[in-house]
């Protein structure tokens, strides 16, 4: 059963203290808990995440790329375990089917298979890169690699 006094209505409210309005609004005139000088203590003192004090900023530190691709990342290779494989549904695997199943990104530039894991279904792996305990592992699960190139 609950208490009383936690059904009780708050009879009430206490205002906020108004920053930086005088010695009577509640919280110190003069600084109005501040600091004495400074950039955080001007009004208007948004200082942006990413500034560092003066110091050349990163993003004006790092090379520069060359040429109209520099705004587009380059994807990678992934590695993809066999227990990964595992769990696609199409019988034959290619980079296609596993961008459409969301097993990688749709920015990954290719795909090589690594021997981690244990396969149980069979599966036919399509023009991917495969490790060699890898392709033993998906060959004795009665699959097989196909390389069309």
């Amino acid at each position: 059963m609950p208490s009383l006094l936690s059904q009780l209505t708050a009879s009430t409210t206490k205002k906020r203290k108004r920053v930086g309005r005088g010695y009577g609004s509640g919280i110190g005139g003069h600084t109005a808990g501040r600091g004495q000088k400074g950039q955080r203590s001007r009004s208007g003192k948004g200082i942006p995440l990413w500034f560092e004090g003066g110091q050349l900023p990163l993003i004006k530190r790092m090379p520069m790329l060359r040429g109209k691709g520099k705004f587009v990342s380059s994807g990678k290779r992934v590695e993809l375990s066999l227990s990964k494989l595992n769990t696609v549904v199409a019988d034959i695997v290619t980079l296609e089917t596993l961008k459409l199943e969301k097993i990688i990104s749709s920015r990954a530039k290719g795909v090589k298979i690594i021997a981690t894991g244990e396969i149980s279904k069979k599966k036919t792996v399509q023009d991917l890169d495969v490790t060699k305990a890898a392709q033993q592992k998906i060959e004795a699960a009665g699959g097989s690699i196909t390389q069309t190139s």
